[in-house]
């Protein structure tokens, strides 16, 4: 057993962390991309499942993932923002205690914790933004609350309990819900080690052993979330993001006039992309297949594109018909690799072309255009209030329950 556990490292970095200014900046995109996607969800169909859970953090975390429009950490293949900025909001006491700060610290551990665990745990089919994210909540939940290094090393192990998820809920309430699941232990288990609550802090070593990962592979230096992160232009899967690009790419295409489409990638990009002939709009944020169609038909898909009734579109369901995946060899992240698209029409000719990098992603990072059309997609005629929030006034909003508010003026893309 080493002599100094994952958690104690963990929990050292983060209560000492002081943010440079490009950090804030990151963390300031995070919340507002965060909550701009938490409004879009109150018209989700599943909004008032989701409203069940129990604490602030739950529910706010729960909103934030179920469209899968939030945010993406690659190297982990974790959804950082969507619990560490409930996490954070959550905890923090009245007034705020450097929300910013706790934010950052939880997003810092989740992508470092996530990172350890590899891509080998989401292959073996782990949902790592709820494994990694209980105790990055934790941490988040813990800076917030002021908590020193000792007690946030416990709240960690108190939340291994929770850090559970699997890839099977993909396509289903329970993707969204179980994040929420994990935001809220992460949260409670702060607030136990506030109370006085005594947890093995080794437990978090153990349980990333039984899991598949390394302590060893933790790595502490650097900016306070390594890699950046990735902000998502379409309302899916990140793994969907680079077809979608490339469909897009190519250009207006009649159609109906598209015979067949051939696809080859990397066969980790697919790693999630389990609904190969979707009947819902949450198993079409999961399917390689009906992504494709969707970007056909509508050119830049939007939140209206993965709805029950647009995935069973009858040209919807003739184009999946005609999608024809190539899985190659290779590949240690959710991107790996390049994707090659080849549009076959019904005159003989085909159309081609290859992505490597989807738009968003922190190698291609989005404009300040991009951004403020997706925060007016998200929010329509509230876009102007949610780009005033602060990290001191978003708790606040959001406990107002203004973001609740019917969104039928909602920008339909």
């Amino acid at each position: 057993m080493p002599t100094v556990a994952a958690a104690e490292r963990l929990a050292r970095w983060a209560t000492a962390l002081e943010p440079s200014q490009e950090d804030l900046a990151l963390a300031r995109r995070s919340l507002l991309d965060t909550v701009a996607v938490m409004v879009a969800a109150r018209d989700d169909p599943l909004a008032e499942l989701l409203g069940r859970l129990g604490g602030e953090a739950g529910r706010w975390a729960s909103l934030a993932h179920v469209l899968d429009y939030d945010d993406l950490h690659m190297p982990s293949t974790t959804h950082v923002s969507a619990v560490c900025v409930p996490a954070a909001l959550a905890a923090a006491p009245d007034g705020g205690v450097e929300p910013a700060r706790a934010y950052l610290a939880g997003a810092g551990v989740m992508a470092r914790l996530g990172t350890a665990l590899g891509w080998r745990h989401y292959r073996a089919g782990w949902h790592a933004t709820c494994t990694a994210g209980a105790p990055a909540a934790a941490v988040s939940a813990s800076v917030a609350r002021g908590l020193d290094a000792e007690r946030t090393a416990v709240a960690m192990a108190l939340a291994v309990p929770a850090a559970g998820g699997v890839q099977r809920a993909f396509g289903t309430a329970a993707k969204a819900l179980q994040v929420g699941f994990a935001a809220e232990a992460g949260v409670r288990a702060a607030t136990l080690s506030e109370a006085g609550a005594s947890a093995d802090v080794h437990a978090l070593d153990d349980w990333m052993a039984l899991v598949g990962g390394e302590g060893a592979a933790l790595d502490t230096s650097g900016p306070a979330v390594p890699n950046g992160l990735a902000i998502k232009l379409f309302p899916c899967c990140y793994a969907l993001q680079r077809p979608i690009a490339a469909v897009v790419g190519i250009g207006p295409l009649p159609e109906r006039r598209v015979e067949h489409i051939r696809v080859r990638t990397p066969a980790c990009s697919l790693a999630p992309l389990i609904h190969h002939r979707p009947r819902t709009g949450l198993e079409g944020k999961f399917s390689l297949e009906y992504g494709i169609a969707a970007a056909l038909l509508n050119g830049l898909p939007g939140i209206d594109s993965f709805n029950d009734e647009a995935v069973r579109r009858a040209e919807a369901m003739r184009l999946v018909e005609a999608v024809e995946t190539v899985a190659t060899e290779g590949g240690e992240h959710l991107l790996a690799g390049e994707i090659e698209l080849e549009v076959t029409l019904a005159d003989g000719s085909k159309l081609g072309t290859t992505l490597a990098t989807a738009p968003g992603a922190p190698d291609r990072p989005p404009t300040d255009e991009e951004l403020l059309t997706k925060l007016t997609l998200c929010a329509g005629a509230e876009a102007d209030t949610l780009a005033a929030l602060t990290w001191e006034s978003a708790g606040a909003y959001l406990r107002s329950g203004a973001y609740l508010h019917s969104g039928v003026d909602r920008v339909k893309a």
